[in-house]
């Protein structure tokens, strides 16, 4: 049986360390969910990143359609510790995305929140306390829903008022940790109804194809990305 010689298997560790290990959690805006050509701006940037002409950095997608923010930081820590590769090594970096299923209202467009906002703040307290201390950290924020196709699922109401009120604790959070944010609900709804709700799929809720092809130039853009490519 062939073996690999120990100099060889130095060869390829170090080849692959030149790489940065990153993970991608949160919900269905990392998973990618409304885009079946593309995967969405995650498996679209880590296509990028494995190109054999211009080999990049190892992305993991690890997003769930309907997490919320306590659901991301329940798996944090053994997500973390299984994406290493190489030895016991850990990932280099965490990109987050997560807020706008705590956000929905239920039953009724007044209706109570999913997860109160006194609790989300503490979640979201936590989940960047814990987050940061493993590795450094990023922050893509949400997308403006389309609130004239409200509800979702015939019992979820997602709204603006709500959505800012929640992504604005959340880039606070971030900015005071020094945690890069991005906010995508304040860039998109600069560009207009029109072009957001041209970039919604039928439910009003996630990004159609057009959608995530913006998203990734949004955050091909975005200084911190921009400086790992």
């Amino acid at each position: 049986m062939q073996t690999i010689s120990a100099a060889r298997t130095r060869s390829i560790e170090q080849r692959l360390r030149l790489s940065l290990r990153v993970i991608a959690l949160g919900d269905s805006l990392i998973y990618g969910y409304g885009d079946p050509e593309g995967g969405g701006w995650v498996e679209r940037l880590r296509r990028q990143w494995m190109a054999a002409e211009q080999p990049g950095h190892i992305l993991y997608n690890l997003g769930i359609r309907g997490d919320r923010v306590f659901q991301v930081s329940e798996r944090l820590e053994h997500e973390f510790r299984n994406r290493g590769e190489l030895r016991n090594q850990v990932p280099d970096l965490i990109i987050l995305s997560v807020g706008v299923n705590d956000s929905a209202r239920l039953g009724r467009p007044n209706g109570r929140l999913f997860t109160e906002f006194e609790t989300f703040q503490e979640q979201v307290t936590n989940l960047l306390e814990r987050s940061r201390q493993l590795c450094p950290v990023l922050f893509v924020g949400m997308v403006p829903v389309d609130e004239t196709k409200m509800p979702f699922l015939d019992c979820l109401y997602f709204n603006h008022q709500d959505q800012y009120r929640y992504k604005e604790f959340t880039k606070q959070a971030c900015q005071a940790r020094q945690i890069p944010y991005l906010d995508i609900f304040d860039l998109w709804m600069k560009r207009g109804d029109a072009w957001v709700r041209s970039r919604l799929n039928p439910d009003g809720l996630h990004p159609n194809t057009q959608g995530y092809e913006a998203l990734l130039q949004d955050v091909l853009n975005w200084e911190p990305i921009a400086q790992l490519v």
